[in-house]
């Protein structure tokens, strides 16, 4: 389908070579400025270099182009300053929004012959995802969604499931300890929970032992290391990488019960992946790849038989690949996750979806690849983003400060309930859909405000702020979706073909105009791996169609023409909500 925004590139590009011009040259178009008259603006500067004349000179001649070979589909032309200003004529508008309301898919974007492997979530089986691993995990979803919906249609989504190492050591040891065989069905909980309840309670003995030694005199990074509770995780580790039987179906045991819980909150979330690969099994082939870069001089041995790759010669610092008991660390699976990963995909690019604090590891993981002399060693990109930040400060997972994900989730759902349960437009409801509606009120709000942000900004998180049905917030967005149903639902139609004369009026080409810029968001937040340009554009598209909704009747329009050209604008701003909301992974409901 045609848009507003390809039709005049179009037409710049025919100007072009009709003036002789054969290099390729970005079209300069925008979206015209609140301040001018018009909808799209063509910017003549970059123009001006080729031709060598003043911006206003080519704006003049680009405005004599379009009136003479496309007038008929402009109402009007104005040049300010370099800048060509156009207002659509009202003809194409109407035929454009009745296709739109139809409908069509808009926009329709090429199809890329590439393939994509997005990895995010990469939860540890050690303790629930709390607010962090929300963040990470709608991020990871919007930017597939937002690759898939521009064009990439090979997109894989990953996981991986950090389930060994000396974080699943200590909370396996603190159950062994203290649990007394006690299970998700006997605790009422949900095990991803259970198990978080013991990593948090090995820390606090650990941080006592610590704290012990340190008063004995002991350094702190050597009573960090001598406490004995971290002594026997590391044996529990060491015996786990041996094989010992009963290590690892205890670690077998604790590890499904914490996936089962894992499984429900993705459910709930909506969220869901295409592979899912296990550290327990990739780190293998990282040892492998470790042996072979021993063997060709690449990597290096100490004395007490750790293995290390010195990158100073790139900027960075030499960096442990196995301890000296043999166990392996980060970047020895990340070696042998990705290698298994281009066996499998033969990606043209592996996005890693992971916090800010990572970036040194992907430097290094990059490092390590070229020196390997590896064919996707250029084909890695860290989507990095930024921690979540609570009112009463920052969440630490071994103080049990953080906010889970169910609870997060429960908690929201129950304030979004409270806010629909005695509203006059939901007493049709019964009391089970009310709790839908609430549902999908709670993940409109956590999505939304996860996203609104850049990804490399921090967030504070405010919950009463997330579900403001006035704010900037994804209940707002829902909301006007709800609204323009019960628009149509009043107005007793399904499809409008109105295909007669109408003069839009300044507030509708507004919407007009917002409207013909969405496939250029969409190819904005694609190119900086960033939804907050997504979030911010339906925020805007809704609140002027709320403003549009408060000053122009629609379905009391007497004007059976009028009616019927506001209708199919409305329904056009819904379709384009919609298909927004759907990248960014949010429900909008029919009524709320």
């Amino acid at each position: 389908m045609e848009t507003p925004v390809s039709l005049i590139k179009g037409i710049v590009e025919e100007f072009l070579k009709e003036k002789g011009v054969e290099q390729t040259i970005p079209v300069p178009v925008q979206m015209t400025r609140d301040e001018f008259e018009g909808e799209v603006t063509i910017a003549s500067f970059p123009l001006a270099k080729v031709f060598r004349n003043s911006p206003q000179a080519v704006a003049e001649s680009i405005k004599e182009f379009i009136e003479v070979k496309h007038g008929n589909k402009v109402k009007k032309i104005e040049v300010k300053g370099g800048f060509v200003n156009i207002s659509f004529d009202d003809s194409y508008w109407i035929e454009f929004i009745r296709r739109l309301s139809r409908e069509d898919v808009f926009p329709i974007f090429p199809e890329k012959t590439e393939t994509i492997v997005i990895e995010f979530s990469s939860p540890n089986t050690n303790k629930p995802q709390h607010l962090g691993h929300v963040r990470n995990n709608v991020l990871g979803w919007a930017t597939a969604m937002l690759l898939q919906r521009t064009g990439t249609k090979n997109v894989i989504k990953v996981n991986l499931i950090n389930d060994r190492g000396i974080h699943i050591s200590k909370s396996m040891l603190a159950w062994l300890k203290w649990g007394n065989g006690i299970t998700p069905e006997k605790a009422g909980k949900k095990g991803d929970h259970l198990i978080g309840d013991f990593y948090v309670m090995f820390e606090k003995e650990y941080k006592k032992q610590v704290d012990e030694l340190i008063r004995q005199g002991v350094p702190k990074e050597e009573a960090m290391e001598r406490a004995p509770l971290m002594q026997e995780a590391r044996e529990l580790l060491r015996k786990w990488e041996a094989g010992d039987p009963e290590v690892l179906r205890i670690w077998r045991m604790l590890n499904d019960w914490v996936l089962e819980g894992f499984d429900i909150t993705y459910k709930r979330l909506g969220i869901t992946f295409d592979h899912i690969d296990y550290e327990s099994e990739t780190y293998k082939l990282g040892k492998e790849i470790v042996q072979e870069g021993l063997d060709q001089g690449i990597f290096y041995k100490k004395e007490d038989g750790s293995v290390w790759v010195d990158l100073t010669d790139v900027g960075l610092d030499h960096k442990l690949l196995l301890r000296s008991d043999g166990t392996s660390v980060y970047i020895t699976q990340d070696l042998g996750t990705i290698e298994l990963r281009w066996n499998r995909y033969k990606m043209d690019l592996m996005i890693y979806v992971v916090a800010e604090e990572q970036e040194y590891h992907f430097k290094v993981l990059q490092a390590i690849l070229k020196k390997l002399g590896r064919p996707y060693a250029d084909k890695i990109y860290h989507l990095s983003y930024a921690m979540v930040d609570l009112p009463t400060g920052k969440m630490k997972s071994r103080e049990g400060t953080v906010i889970d994900a169910d609870d997060l989730l429960d908690e929201l759902h129950q304030l979004a309930y409270e806010k629909i349960k005695g509203s006059p437009k939901t007493a049709s409801l019964s009391e089970e859909e009310k709790h839908d509606l609430a549902e999908k009120i709670a993940l409109g709000a956590i999505k939304f405000y996860m996203l609104r942000v850049d990804p490399k900004k921090r967030i504070l998180f405010r919950k009463e702020e997330a579900l403001d049905f006035e704010g900037y917030t994804g209940p707002f967005v829902q909301y006007t979706h709800a609204r323009i149903s019960s628009l149509w639902e009043k107005a007793g139609e399904t499809v409008i073909d109105f295909q007669g004369g109408y003069e839009f009026n300044a507030s509708e080409r507004q919407l007009l105009k917002i409207i013909a810029f969405y496939g250029e968001i969409l190819q904005e937040a694609r190119r900086k791996y960033d939804p907050s340009a997504l979030t911010n554009f339906l925020y805007r598209l809704a609140k002027e169609f709320n403003r549009y909704y408060a000053n122009t009747p629609i379905v009391k329009e007497e004007d059976e023409d009028a009616r019927k050209a506001r209708l199919m604008l409305s329904k056009a701003v819904q379709q384009v909500l919609k298909d927004g909301s759907d990248v960014l992974g949010i429900p909008l409901p029919e009524k709320m």
